[in-house]
């Protein structure tokens, strides 16, 4: 029998009939590199590489969260924003994931019809303006400017991870998306350790008080340097695999198509809403983590090491994780239940070992009572028991984050599904995470915030079990990424169409 004829859109966007086997020879197969300048390889050892290629697009995305959510991350890991009092920081980080939750949504619609390359520059703009927010807070404690900038924040950091999360799960081949998950994450996680050497080396003799101005000015310029680095990316029309194959876009997007498609998203894959309460749950942790047990309980410089560690076992762990995904040996599917069965158990045993820890700790407002001074310090003999808690948090953060992106990747090969699929990710993830900042702004219990915080995380495992265990294949299928719209099934198919005569296009 014939294949199933599907309408697809040449380079001057008509329409021309060809069959599901044709659009894989165009979608994935083998293509000569242009003559351009980014497309010329050079070798490192036996590997080429070429500025158009995945790896290097995955470097260069990679660099720009270094630079920008990766200082974030190491400011916050601070506890407070470096502040002695975390209300202002918790207030800005309400602000600031309530609006990432709402823009994140329709974010993958945004970089799909912007390109990456304009969609991480609008990204990088808000993080230097934070840190900017902070450091202007320290002088005149001005609360209003800080909770702007979160807000703005919001904004930028939405539209820049769902940029990154389409690059770093669309441009791998299927074989290497772990390794691809883990290169980013050891990279994006060595500006947080490259962060967080500023506040230690800062506040080394500092073991009271706000951190330093410089820490601030430091933050600001390398934030800074992250937003300008993201122009100099090229979009994923213009990547080229190692193979020859391209990435599955769309090539002529309207609004009205991407936000079809968004809704799309959902109703051609409703499984895909199972991993929702995951999503919900993936940043959840760090209130506990930096407000409470990093904030509550050690002085400032304990904290900037506390911060170091937490970061550098997040590489570690990705490490571990994004390699093992992609052990040829053991079928992908069988990866992915095995991957599950290892979240679960490190979700009951690190966070039991964290509540060994808390339930013997001082409640909210006797903690509040005692002096930064007199908090725990890294020459206090209980120093090593909660640094090494932090630190496995830290694993377990990287872990649950690997194992997100990689099940994604694993469920889709194309730009356009995964751009939307991240967009949910990052929209629930945030709201996930106004909510439990807002518990911590209006001074729920210290226990109560632990409590909820390991629950939701073992819940929403449950929840996303029958997916992970039944929709993950060993291989994705063009047919799976190719079931939207007309307009999708055209814009997969590379320059070759535009060869069909003007007379036998036919019209749809």
């Amino acid at each position: 029998m014939a294949d199933a004829k599907e309408p697809v859109v040449d380079a001057d966007t008509h329409p021309v009939h060809r069959s599901h086997s044709d659009l894989a020879a165009s979608a994935h197969g083998a293509e000569a590199r242009p003559d351009h300048w980014m497309y010329r390889g050079f070798r490192i050892g036996k590997k080429e590489f070429w500025y158009a290629s995945p790896k290097i697009q995955l470097l260069m995305v990679a660099l720009v969260c270094f630079l920008c959510p990766g200082m974030y991350n190491a400011l916050q890991g601070l506890g407070g924003g470096g502040q002695v009092d975390s209300t202002v920081q918790d207030h800005a980080s309400t602000a600031l994931y309530s609006v990432f939750a709402v823009v994140a949504f329709f974010s993958g619609s945004i970089a799909n019809k912007l390109g990456v390359k304009i969609t991480l520059a609008i990204g990088g703009i808000g993080y230097c303006i934070y840190s900017a927010s902070l450091l202007c807070y320290s002088h005149t404690g001005n609360v209003g400017f800080v909770v702007f900038s979160g807000a703005l924040l919001g904004l930028c950091a939405g539209v820049l991870w769902t940029a990154q999360g389409t690059i770093m799960m669309s441009y791998p081949p299927e074989e290497s998306k772990g390794r691809y998950i883990s290169w980013f994450w050891i990279i994006f996680n060595f500006g947080a350790v490259i962060g967080s050497l500023i506040p230690l080396g800062q506040n080394v003799s500092n073991n009271t008080g706000t951190v330093t101005d410089g820490t601030y000015v430091g933050f600001i310029v390398l934030m800074f340097v992250g937003a300008c680095l993201s122009t100099v990316l090229v979009n994923g029309d213009k990547v080229i695999r190692d193979d020859g194959s391209k990435v599955i876009l769309m090539k002529n997007p309207t609004w009205q198509s991407e936000f079809v498609g968004l809704w799309e998203c959902i109703s051609l894959s409703p499984w895909v809403v199972a991993l929702f309460p995951m999503f919900f749950a993936s940043n959840i942790f760090y209130t506990y983590q930096q407000n409470i047990l990093n904030l509550a309980y050690f002085n400032t410089r304990a904290r900037s090491l506390n911060n170091l560690l937490y970061w550098l076992a997040q590489i570690f762990g990705a490490v571990i994780v994004g390699y093992a995904l992609d052990i040829s040996a053991i079928r992908r599917s069988m990866r992915a239940k095995l991957s599950f069965v290892s979240l679960f158990a490190l979700t009951f045993i690190i966070w039991g070992g964290g509540y060994a820890w808390q339930k013997d700790r001082l409640n909210r407002a006797d903690a509040g009572k005692v002096p930064d001074e007199q908090r725990i310090d890294w020459r206090d003999r209980d120093f090593l028991a909660p640094m090494f808690l932090y630190m496995f948090y830290g694993v377990y953060d990287s872990v649950w984050q690997t194992c997100i992106y990689w099940y994604m990747g694993a469920l889709s090969n194309s730009g356009r599904k995964t751009a939307n699929m991240a967009g949910f990710y990052k929209g629930l993830q945030s709201a996930g995470a106004a909510i439990f900042w807002r518990l911590d702004g209006i001074h729920t219990e210290y226990d109560t915030i632990f409590a909820a915080t390991w629950g939701v995380c073992a819940g929403s495992l449950l929840i996303a079990a029958p997916v992970i265990f039944m929709r993950i294949k060993d291989t994705t299928e063009l047919d799976e990424d190719l079931k939207f719209s007309d307009e999708t099934v055209g814009d997969v198919i590379s320059p070759a169409a535009a060869a069909v005569p003007e007379e036998k296009r036919t019209e749809v």
